[in-house]
């Protein structure tokens, strides 16, 4: 009698429609590749609309071309253009302007976009810089607690400011808008 270990066996290897038996990679649409430079102009047309005082239309603008496939330089760009554009609008016009995107054409896949550019603000804003890495202290609890003093220089504006924008944006786009966004694979 053969001694194998039956619950050792891989049964989804033998099941022919077994997710393990095709590429993941296909799941996720292909996007074009968009270099840096490309981003950049878009960049500073956004830029001159904002300036300009037209800052719906530099956000839509914004959001409306997400360099899905760029590199990690474009796509840090895009970001700190986007980040820049939600600091500039004040906090009284957020609703009215999300309302009148989430109405338009396509509005539900542009906000669904921003709070994609939303969460990645807020994972970048809470990173720890360099410079406040270095003083820890330990904790009766076992954690360390990192000191950010000199470190992050606004970085606790930009979070409020990211957070008063998702708190806005889920009252109009409704929870729904954050399943979607943690489900998208383009990132």
């Amino acid at each position: 009698m053969a001694t194998m270990n039956w619950r050792t066996i891989n049964i989804d290897l033998l099941d022919p429609e077994s997710p393990a038996n095709f590429p993941i990679g296909t799941l996720s649409p292909a996007a074009p590749p968009v270099s840096a430079t490309d981003v950049q102009s878009l960049s500073s047309q956004i830029k001159q609309l904002l300036r300009g005082g037209d800052s719906e239309g530099a956000l839509r603008g914004a959001l409306e071309n997400p360099p899905y496939g760029g590199d990690a330089a474009a796509k840090e760009v895009h970001l700190a253009t986007v980040v820049e554009i939600l600091q500039s609008i004040k906090q009284s016009e957020m609703s009215p302007m999300l309302s009148r995107i989430y109405d338009s054409e396509g509005g539900v896949e542009i906000l669904d976009v921003l709070m994609k550019y939303l969460y990645k603000g807020m994972s970048h804003s809470s990173k720890p810089s360099s410079a406040s890495t270095g003083s820890m202290s330990p904790q009766p609890t076992g954690f360390s607690q990192i000191h950010s003093r000199g470190g992050g220089e606004g970085g606790g504006q930009a979070m409020s400011v990211l957070l008063s924008w998702h708190e806005k944006l889920v009252e109009i786009a409704g929870p729904g808008s954050i399943v979607r966004v943690m489900s998208d694979r383009r990132t």
